[in-house]
């Protein structure tokens, strides 16, 4: 007599399917994302033209909207719904970088197209002195010796000053000395550069002093003062408090450790903090018009008589209103963008330079 295996007929072997397909669940293409985007880009086009919308920003937001839809809708019907939501928020990302660099994008284009067409040795080795603001021709030579000299001494009262009080606040400050500190720059952080101007300009008629390049480099380190403050503190927080107690541990003086420890390990930061802050201030018009007041000559005396800027350089070719005046403004546009690019890569140069050596 036989007798039957019970396991086998409980559990028996699953049949693979007769079309061939796996048990493995469906998944879109790794090219989706780009066709979701070509098809939501010919919608939207579609979409805005039979409105009649000429802006061309209603069509990319459409089209930007399309294709969140889009994703979600084929990655819920192909996939699963957890699938679609994590598809849904790698769409919003995607989507919100777009909108932030577009932006840009265009504004560098757009400048470089303009400000090329004059943008030459002789722009930039000349000013506008005897040169008609309705004609072509000039240069920004004098606004650029006027931007370096009044960045230039800001960045030398500024840099000292946050990276000290930083030092303080991170390293000694306790109490209600540094909460008051800490407030301030939390409030001049905010501070608008007229504010900044304004407060210059009533000590500079309080000592009788006159319109100079110190007198606007003034107002401009109270501007930079609270960036480099605050990012310089970030980047000391960063720094591991084991490497100050083996340095303590070794007998050397908090000064010291300061010094030859956490500002080598956070240079790096700290530079690129600083670099940050210039390049705000590079680009502040207000501040100049109220106490530097612009000059058609070159000045290069930052300690006596008006001097001009890139940044009143172009309001001022701006304001002229002929053609030729707007080519030099995006022309002198262009400068300043290369002018904090270059302070950029200069940063990063040096903060490799600086930054510590680890042996491998």
């Amino acid at each position: 007599m036989t007798t039957t295996d019970t396991s086998v007929q409980e559990h028996p072997t699953p049949t693979p399917p007769a079309n061939g397909t796996t048990l493995r669940s469906r998944s879109l293409p790794r090219w989706a994302p780009l066709a979701f985007a070509a098809v939501s880009i010919a919608l939207g086009v579609g979409i805005g033209s039979a409105a009649g919308w000429e802006s061309r920003i209603q069509w990319g937001l459409v089209s930007a909207i399309l294709f969140v839809a889009i994703s979600y809708a084929a990655t819920t019907a192909v996939e699963n719904e957890r699938q679609a939501k994590d598809r849904l928020a790698t769409s919003l990302v995607w989507v919100c970088f777009l909108l932030a660099i577009v932006p840009l994008a265009s504004l560098i284009w757009t400048t470089v197209g303009r400000g090329a067409e004059v943008l030459d040795g002789y722009f930039l080795t000349h000013s506008m002195a005897g040169v008609l603001g309705t004609e072509p021709g000039g240069g920004v030579y004098h606004a650029l010796i006027g931007t370096l000299e009044q960045v230039g001494i800001a960045t030398v009262i500024s840099a000292p000053i946050g990276l000290l009080t930083a030092v303080y606040l991170v390293e000694y400050g306790k109490g209600g000395l540094a909460r008051a500190v800490t407030f301030f720059v939390d409030v001049m952080t905010g501070i608008p550069s007229i504010v900044a101007g304004l407060f210059i300009l009533s000590i500079m008629l309080m000592a009788g002093l006159q319109p100079s390049g110190l007198m606007g480099s003034l107002a401009l380190t109270i501007l930079m003062i609270p960036v480099v403050v605050r990012s310089t503190e970030e980047m000391l927080k960063l720094v591991p408090n084991e490497l100050r107690e083996a340095s303590l541990a070794l007998g050397i003086p908090k000064w010291r450790t300061i010094l030859k420890v956490v500002i080598p390990t956070a240079i790096g930061g700290i530079t690129t903090g600083v670099m940050l802050a210039i390049a705000r201030i590079a680009g502040e018009t207000a501040p100049i018009m109220l106490l530097v007041f612009g000059a058609q000559l070159i000045n290069p005396n930052p300690f006596e008589g008006a001097q001009s800027s890139l940044p009143f350089y172009i309001w001022e070719q701006y304001r002229i209103g002929s053609e030729a005046s707007y080519d030099r403004a995006w022309a002198a546009a262009l400068v300043l963008i290369v002018f904090v690019m270059l302070l950029n890569l200069v940063a990063r140069g040096i903060a490799r330079w600086k930054a510590p050596k680890t042996g491998r």
